[in-house]
């Protein structure tokens, strides 16, 4: 039985749809070879001889708690009850003239942070800034983030959560000359010069369930875009081009 050219044509397509990236059977927009793929390879160990450096095992027992002490407990777990400008004065009160660590901040802002709220003080002087709140341990309650300004573009990041019992612990305490501070879903991100001109260091701190505490988790160099030229306005384009020859700007569209 001879089969239509049509029918035959269909029955060909047919053959060929297992090989469907090598032909397209006619059908205008169907799929259509991207080139050779290349060849997927694995991380080569160098030097596999080698006996490496130890990584020390996490204690098993988490980090302690860092209580702040002096301040009435907190109910239900809820940190937005808790003056954040209290709560560092808390801490300087518990470490004075602490200088280095997570404790540490130079004289003059620790000066500055206990006359917060005095009528003495310049308005905008006080270095603890505005509180955000965001769940990041994941329980169901918000953390306190708190900022604390230093001299030289530095800043104190600290993290407060409450525990079941309303006493706050501090699970977060960095200083680091800040270029910028994120909040992004349970993550703390600190942008901060890396070292190299034209790259900043973004560090990623994650709640850490067995350590009971957050850590730098993830650390990424990256190169910063140069920032556009600055095109001449439209306005002294005009002026310039439609001006009577005065130099002056009087020019219809010229600069007043």
């Amino acid at each position: 039985m001879r089969i239509p050219p049509s029918r035959a044509g269909a029955a060909l397509c047919g053959l060929l749809l297992p090989l469907p990236l090598l032909a397209g059977c006619g059908n205008t927009g169907g799929l259509a070879a991207a080139g050779p793929t290349p060849t997927a390879s694995g991380p080569v160990h160098l030097w596999p001889e080698r006996v490496g450096a130890a990584v020390p095992p996490a204690d098993p027992g988490g980090a302690p708690p860092e209580y702040v002490k002096g301040l009435p407990r907190v109910v239900d777990q809820d940190v937005r009850a808790v003056d954040p400008v209290a709560l560092v004065q808390a801490e300087l009160r518990a470490r004075p003239g602490t200088v280095t660590g997570a404790d540490g901040m130079p004289a003059e802002t620790a000066a500055a942070i206990r006359a917060c709220g005095t009528p003495g003080q310049e308005p905008g002087r006080c270095p603890v800034r505005r509180p955000y709140y965001r769940d990041l341990t994941g329980n169901g309650k918000d953390e306190v983030v708190v900022g604390i300004e230093f001299p030289d573009r530095m800043m104190s990041v600290r993290v407060y959560t409450a525990d079941p019992d309303g006493r706050l612990n501090r699970i977060m305490a960095t200083t680091q000359t800040v270029i910028a501070v994120e909040l992004a879903g349970r993550d703390v991100i600190l942008r901060a010069p890396s070292g190299n001109p034209g790259y900043e260091l973004i560090t990623a701190w994650s709640w850490d369930e067995k350590q009971k505490t957050m850590l730098p988790t993830r650390e990424q160099i990256v190169r910063v875009a140069a920032a556009p030229s600055p095109r001449p306005s439209a306005t002294a384009g005009a002026g310039a081009g439609t001006g009577s020859g005065t130099g002056s700007g009087t020019g219809s569209g010229g600069a007043p």
